[in-house]
């Protein structure tokens, strides 16, 4: 299987994740891909190509589409365009899953739903803008997303073929669930091999089959993301980041975060506060 598995950390302090798009500026292709989040493309300007398990879907200005859970996809984007990304955990919707603990959407025969796209584009500018009291229209829109989704994308009825394809990678989307919930603690490959009633081999192989990367750098990975956030987020010291996200030491942390980025968190939090100051200014 030539795909790999996409980690996804929702916002601070709410149920989803909104962004634009990092292949706004074209010539970008992103890989075959997957995640257990449903994830919603809304293009407000430019165009781009899905691929959606060996099926294209080219995408125009106001058009959407919506992966589903564990749905390979892949990305070209040629030419610029402004897109909206809205990704939001499988475990919202799971007062909406069929017996088998499975949930689909039609995302890929209709595309174009002014309303849909207006919504996703509503919410992230009221996110970005972070006016007064944005927490609380942040969420009233969401949920009228959700409300949308469920009344009219939900698919009731499931082919046994969709749901053993996703229950196969549903196997290693609980277990990078668990290391979500607990990287913060001194998690042993042996230990959650244990957990899940798997030996530490086989565990292992499951990562370099279905996510593409060993263990290791798959917990390191998450730990970074939630350490990233905080940096941007939070006026916590480097030592607290680390410590608080599982590293060692704010050395430890400082190093990595070096190697990854290729600056370090003190210079990367020192550059985008002169960001917000300069915006503000403008």
């Amino acid at each position: 299987m030539e795909f790999q598995h996409e980690l996804i950390i929702p916002d601070e302090g709410f149920p989803f994740k909104v962004f634009l798009f990092e292949g706004g500026n074209g010539n970008y292709v992103r890989e075959k891909h997957w995640h257990t989040s449903i994830e919603i493309f809304a293009v407000l300007a430019g165009s781009l190509d899905f691929f959606v398990n060996k099926e294209e879907y080219p995408l125009k200005a106001g058009e959407q589409i919506i992966i589903n859970s564990n749905e390979i996809h892949s990305i070209h984007a040629p030419e610029k365009n402004q897109t909206v990304v809205l990704q939001i955990p499988l475990k919202q919707f799971e007062n909406y899953f069929t017996a088998q603990r499975f949930i689909r959407f039609r995302g890929q025969e209709e595309t174009t739903d002014k309303k849909l796209t207006s919504l996703i584009k509503k919410l992230y500018k009221t996110y970005v803008d972070r006016e007064t009291g944005y927490e609380f229209k942040t969420m009233s829109i969401f949920y009228e997303i959700m409300y949308i989704l469920i009344r009219d994308y939900r698919v009731t009825e499931a082919k046994e073929k969709e749901i053993r394809h996703s229950h196969r990678l549903d196997v290693l989307s609980k277990i990078t669930t668990y290391m979500r919930e607990h990287y913060k603690e001194d998690l042993k490959l042996s230990e959650l091999a244990a957990t899940f009633g798997y030996s530490d081999a086989y565990l292992s192989r499951m990562f370099q089959k279905y996510a593409k990367i060993n263990y290791k750098t798959y917990l390191q990975d998450i730990r970074m993301a939630y350490a990233y956030r905080d940096l941007l987020n939070t006026d916590h010291t480097i030592s607290q980041i680390a410590l608080d996200n599982g590293f060692c030491s704010s050395r430890g942390f400082s190093g990595e975060f070096q190697k990854r980025y290729g600056i370090l968190p003190s210079e990367m939090r020192r550059q985008e506060n002169q960001k917000g100051q300069k915006n503000a200014i403008e």
